[in-house]
């Protein structure tokens, strides 16, 4: 039997399933995105996160795990609220700014520095980087201009900039608040009981400002995305400007009244390999909402005169830019969609596929196997019991069966062993294959084993 190429297929959104990634921030280096999330943690009624974590992709489905390089633990001066933050690279070094609560118990913004984009990151100053006793140091997002000089724009209800030194952990000047006027972002907020409407909706103006900035530049002229007000949730909403720091001119909404199942919204943009994408966050996954938020992406055009056009979300999300190649070592945990499994890390392997029950799988899309087909598999597994089986399956869960490995105990979870198997048909060509995890007389809901990484072998 010869399996013949077919053509991509479309991603899906939300693009992680394993855990929630709200606030995403993409990052460009090198011909791979690097995506930067929070972590909400399920089952509580507020944003409960105390880690960040990292994810990359050269073709915008496939997205690798890193796990997480940093949390509240890794800032001495941190206390809780591990929210939003942004990674830049500069002179080979990677700065990752994040917003914490602090041990005086405000809001404020550090900095942490790495040589990799996937870390390891430590706390490049020991103390924060932005404090001033205000629960609005939130949300930082960083950009360098063509001329060398780096801005930090940040905020909750008002919005602030510093100019950041050549080091990326100092900055010079004052901080300078960016005026809430209707021109600049399409409204103002209404303080409580002004005989207007309440702090936190709407105004009688078209929008307001509300947190999440995401500042860049592009063609000459420079965005400020944020979220903004739409009814009772926020929009994601944008100014532009002819400079770094204004004045800003309200050019209108991004995306607006969309079925996120979240109050929120935080989003950055980017360009990669010819086409702009729209990062954003949604309550879809199962248990999600409010507190519960996962990172999708839409792909857009700009208009001829460099506008954003409104943005609606979708459920297929975007198409490939690239293909992966089977016949080098691939993590397990680079995928675009799974079910019943999850992802841990250890000091010792790094990042993994764990928590596997039978019935779950993960789909890799975009896989070229070229115009000689593979005759091994090989995959790296640790079980602590016997009973789990992992099949490869190509086009769809109920597709043409590759091979399949019977996995034997291991010695441990955390004993691995490297597994092969012959290749039972001749694919050759462009599929999506699925990783199909099968147990063999046991309880339905026991962890079957661990998976690190896999390969195929012509």
């Amino acid at each position: 039997m010869q399996l013949l190429c077919v053509s991509g297929l479309i991603a899906q959104n939300p693009i992680i399933q394993t855990h929630y990634s709200p606030d995403p921030a993409p990052m460009v280096y090198k011909g791979t995105v690097y995506l930067y999330t929070g972590d909400d943690i399920p089952g509580f009624d507020f944003y409960y996160m105390t880690k960040w974590r990292v994810h990359s992709s050269s073709d915008m489905v496939n997205w690798t795990d890193h796990g997480s390089p940093i949390s509240l633990e890794s800032f001495s001066w941190a206390r809780d609220r591990a929210w939003a933050s942004q990674c830049i690279e500069r002179n080979g070094k990677f700065y990752w700014y994040i917003c914490a609560q602090t041990v005086q118990n405000n809001m404020a913004i550090g900095v942490a520095v790495s040589d990799k984009p996937t870390g390891p990151f430590i706390d490049a100053l020991g103390k924060p980087l932005i404090i001033t006793g205000s629960w609005s140091n939130i949300d930082p997002t960083v950009y360098i201009d063509d001329d060398g000089q780096a801005y930090l724009y940040w905020g909750n209800g008002s919005s602030y900039y510093v100019k950041l030194n050549k080091d990326m952990i100092s900055y010079s000047g004052d901080i300078v608040e960016v005026a809430q006027t209707v021109e600049t972002f399409g409204g103002v907020r209404r303080p409580k009981n002004s005989g207007a409407q309440s702090a936190g909706q709407v105004t009688p103006n078209k929008d307001m400002y509300v947190e999440g900035p995401w500042f860049y530049k592009r063609n000459g002229k420079y965005y400020l995305m944020y979220a903004g007000m739409s009814k009772s949730v926020e929009s994601l909403s944008y100014s532009m400007s002819d400079n770094p720091t204004g004045p800003w001119k309200y050019k209108g909404k991004i995306m607006t009244d969309q079925p996120t199942n979240s109050f929120t919204n935080h989003g950055g943009i980017i360009d990669f390999k010819g086409k702009s994408y729209l990062f954003y966050h949604t309550g879809l996954l199962p248990g999600g909402g409010s507190y519960g938020r996962s990172t999708a992406i839409e792909e857009f055009k700009y208009n001829p005169d460099g506008t954003i056009p409104a943005i609606l979300m979708t459920k297929a999300g975007i198409k490939p830019v690239g293909t992966l190649d089977p016949y080098i070592r691939v993590e397990a945990e680079t995928f675009a969609w799974s079910e019943k499994c999850s992802i841990d890390q250890s000091a010792a392997m790094g990042v993994f596929i764990t928590k596997i029950r039978t019935g779950g799988y993960v789909k890799v899309c975009e896989v070229e196997f070229g115009n000689t087909g593979p005759k091994k598999f090989s995959a790296a597994i640790a079980a602590g019991l016997d009973g789990g089986v992992l099949e490869v399956h190509v086009d769809s869960l109920k597709g043409s069966k590759l091979t399949s490995i019977e996995i034997p105990r291991t010695g441990g979870w955390d004993k691995w062993k490297q597994i092969s198997a012959t290749v039972d048909a001749t694919v050759t060509g462009r599929h999506d294959i699925y990783f199909l995890f099968k147990g063999q007389n046991i309880t339905a809901g026991r962890e079957l084993y661990n998976f690190d990484y896999w390969k195929f072998e012509r």
